[in-house]
């Protein structure tokens, strides 16, 4: 069972989207807030595996929210969902811990594949925001060769595909190879990075 919390201001859309988790199959909503005044405290009875978390919200933002939950509960991961497709807020975002990012016209069985896909390991992005993340990774690879992080050509073409947001079984059938197969190169990728996730992967290049 994916245990879910979500925190959203909009109402109506924040009941809607607990009634779909609710209704999928495998996946329960188990918490709804509209703010991150009381995060840690809501966060720690009801023990999500993800957070689907605007940015956008009173009082504190999504940004600061993903920091404090990062810090408190390092197991969760958290979702950004929001309307907001600037680049200063998506990189803020992935490097203060999230390790996913939908904006909301994002329609209700996409949200719930990515749902999945997060809680199975990977990083799930909207095709426009892996394209905006795509591009910095290659500004920044032009300006710092990445001799630093010897990848073969395989581990960095499912590497850009994980950012281009493919799941590990699309990533296995583009490539022909079994899915375990996948997973033994992200392990290499990780390791060769000196890192723990793709976002981490991603945060490592765009800091240099």
């Amino acid at each position: 069972m994916i245990k879910v919390a979500i925190v959203e201001d909009n109402t109506a859309l924040r009941n809607s989207l607990c009634n779909l988790f609710n209704k999928t199959e495998g996946m329960k909503c188990v918490a709804s807030l509209n703010n991150l005044l009381n995060v840690v405290s809501e966060m720690g009875k009801a023990s999500p595996d993800i957070i689907l978390m605007d940015i956008g919200l009173p009082h504190i933002s999504g940004i600061e929210g993903v920091r404090t939950v990062k810090m408190n509960f390092p197991k969760i991961q958290v979702m950004m969902f929001t309307v907001f497709e600037e680049d200063d807020k998506i990189f803020d975002a992935i490097k203060a811990g999230a390790s996913g990012y939908l904006l909301k016209k994002t329609p209700p069985e996409e949200i719930v594949e990515a749902i999945k896909e997060l809680y199975h390991g990977g990083a799930p992005m909207s095709s426009s925001i892996a394209r905006k993340v795509i591009q910095s990774f290659q500004f920044k690879s032009q300006e710092n060769t990445l001799g630093d992080y010897p990848l073969t050509v395989r581990e960095n073409e499912i590497l850009y595909s994980l950012v281009d947001g493919l799941s590990y079984k699309k990533i296995a059938e583009k490539y022909c190879v079994s899915i375990s197969t996948i997973r033994t190169h992200i392990c290499n990728i990780y390791h060769k990075l000196h890192v723990n996730s793709k976002t981490e992967a991603v945060a490592k290049v765009l800091k240099r």
